[in-house]
């Protein structure tokens, strides 16, 4: 396979990763970087892929602003024989991304033509920075500052992580001033989100037999609430045949999960709308606010590409493992 708009390959781990993931972030596709493969497609593989791993992410935490966590994935795969890195890049919400040593200049923003990561215009870099999205749960503070956050505390943990006294500012739940902002909010012990799971007796909403309301605290918790009783509502149908015993659910369990993680990971929260599940007769639907992110046609969202909406949010429940690899929810639900 050759390079394309969207692939690219590097024999080693070189300078001009950064440069690379940036042009990435800065196409309304994002990309994959193959890293011990050459230009041609051969396999060289890593000497030391674990250790290349963290030198990776180390250095795409450090070097690329605005903020690139929650936008990557590195996934140590095997080919030929030999080991090899994917870096996984998303289409980042807040373009144009730059290298931090050069700020946002053509030295510094890059954007990916062809199979090529080429210098950006400064009139585009200014286009950009005007577009950029500032209603974001990131930099809306939130309208309370005395959270807490044991019950995601406790997640971490269960995960073999550990929140130090820095996590907030760590994991992005902080404005530019230092206060918590929408996501933190959301993640909190207590807030006032409200998540409702309704189920109808018929195939309209004419008549409600279960009202459930979740929320008001942890995002996490709510989700995994979620996740619980809709898999108790998800039955098991039994057919008979005369050669076996035939059971199958009313909706394939994984393809469930992934579009409920979907609906909260990728809601637009900034007008205080939450995501909402109804359960029917013959169906379910699961309502998400907000449509297509900006740049994203309907054939790419539906072919998987990544443009996640609150990247906050999606570094935490990849954190938590809730999530796996960017862009894989869509062709897993399909």
């Amino acid at each position: 396979m050759t390079e394309t708009n969207r692939i690219e390959y590097k024999r080693e781990l070189s300078d001009g990763l950064e440069k690379e993931v940036i042009a990435f972030l800065n196409y309304r596709e994002g990309g994959i970087i193959y890293i011990g493969i050459d230009k041609e497609g051969n396999t060289y593989g890593l000497a030391d892929a674990d250790g290349d791993q963290l030198k990776i992410k180390d250095r795409l935490k450090n070097n690329i602003r605005p903020s690139a966590l929650g936008l990557f994935d590195i996934v140590s795969e095997e080919r030929d024989g030999k080991n090899i890195l994917k870096v996984i890049v998303a289409s980042g919400p807040e373009k144009p991304y730059h290298l931090k040593k050069y700020g946002m200049s053509e030295k510094g923003c890059f954007i990916r033509l062809g199979s090529a990561a080429e210098p950006m215009p400064q009139k585009m870099i200014d286009e950009l920075f005007a577009k950029r999205t500032r209603n974001s749960i990131s930099k809306i503070k939130a309208g309370r500052q005395d959270l807490s956050f044991s019950q995601l505390k406790i997640y971490y943990e269960e995960s073999g992580h550990t929140l130090g006294k820095a996590f907030a500012k760590n994991l992005e739940l902080l404005t530019e001033n230092g206060a918590f902002n929408y996501a933190g909010y959301l993640l909190a012990d207590k807030n006032n989100t409200s998540i409702k799971v309704a189920k109808y007796s018929g195939k309209t909403r004419t008549d409600l037999i279960e009202s459930n309301e979740y929320g008001h605290e942890c995002l996490v918790k709510a989700t995994k609430q979620v996740i619980d009783k809709i898999a108790v509502e998800n039955r098991t149908n039994t057919k008979i045949t005369a050669k076996e015993r035939q059971q199958a659910n009313l909706w394939n369990p994984i393809a469930l999960r992934e579009a409920i993680i979907n609906a909260f990971v990728h809601n637009d929260y900034t007008n205080e709308i939450t995501p909402k599940f109804e359960i029917f007769a013959d169906r379910i639907e699961i309502t998400s606010a907000g449509g297509l992110p900006e740049g994203l046609s309907k054939q790419e969202f539906f072919e998987g590409f990544s443009v996640p909406r609150n990247k906050e949010l999606m570094r935490i429940f990849k954190d938590l493992e809730l999530v796996e690899q960017l862009g894989s929810g869509i062709p897993r639900i399909l």
